[in-house]
């Protein structure tokens, strides 16, 4: 059986609390500039590049060629920024239940550990500070650090080289979104992990054909003990 080496983990809803907070600064910053989406709109996008859910609402309203496109992207993401980036600076990052005692075990059995995120680098660092978890993780690999974004899978390729992680059979992907598990399942990775600890219910991230579907990432060195090791 293949060793697991790496194990990359989401951000919202995966090892801190989503209490709803992406979609609300989302709501707040669209209706600012005219645009409309639901939350089911939304909660589908979950995970991926907020400035890419900017863009598409802005130009399913207007045309994509439209001259006045980019400035519109511009004024809605940056409010979007601001609304985002005031609710986590004030104590609206809390972690998951039992995230921490699963990065303990992670190193205290030699397995690495990395973020991947729809968050942009000011947010994600925010996150992790608030957690105390400027040290915990080999690499933390936001959307804009990569061309595109979830689904496609590769920020776990660059979370991987950074951790210096070569072959995808060593690694597993956990996350509470469809895309999460889209992307995994994209980058062929040993295990794709969905967890229950997001907006999404369980029978919506089974449609996405997980290697397994646990309850939080508590339950992860378990899982792996009896299905990874």
């Amino acid at each position: 059986m293949r060793t697991v080496r790496l194990v990359i983990f989401d951000i919202g809803g995966t090892i801190i609390e989503d209490n709803g907070e992406v979609i609300a600064s989302f709501s707040a910053a669209l209706a600012a500039n005219g645009l409309t989406a639901t939350d089911a709109e939304l909660k589908e996008l979950k995970g991926s590049s907020k400035r890419d859910v900017i863009k598409k609402f802005v130009e399913r309203q207007w045309s994509q060629q439209d001259a006045m496109n980019e400035e519109r992207i511009r004024k809605a993401y940056g409010d979007f920024k601001a609304e985002l980036e005031n609710r986590f600076s004030n104590g609206g990052v809390k972690p998951i239940a039992g995230a921490q005692a699963t990065f303990a075990w992670l190193k205290a059995n030699n397995i690495a550990c990395a973020t991947t995120t729809g968050f942009y680098r000011t947010v994600t660092d925010i996150a992790l500070a608030s957690a105390g978890w400027q040290e915990t993780f080999a690499a933390n690999i936001c959307s804009d650090d990569v061309k595109d974004g979830r689904p496609a899978p590769f920020m776990i390729f660059r979370a991987m080289e950074a951790a210096r992680i070569g072959d995808v059979r060593e690694v597993l992907n956990v996350g509470d979104t469809p895309l999460d598990l889209q992307a995994g399942s994209r980058a062929g990775v040993l295990g794709v992990i969905g967890v229950l600890t997001g907006i999404h219910k369980q029978e919506r991230l089974q449609r996405e054909s997980p290697s397994h579907l646990i309850q939080s990432v508590a339950e992860l060195p378990a899982l792996i003990e009896a299905h990874y090791s």
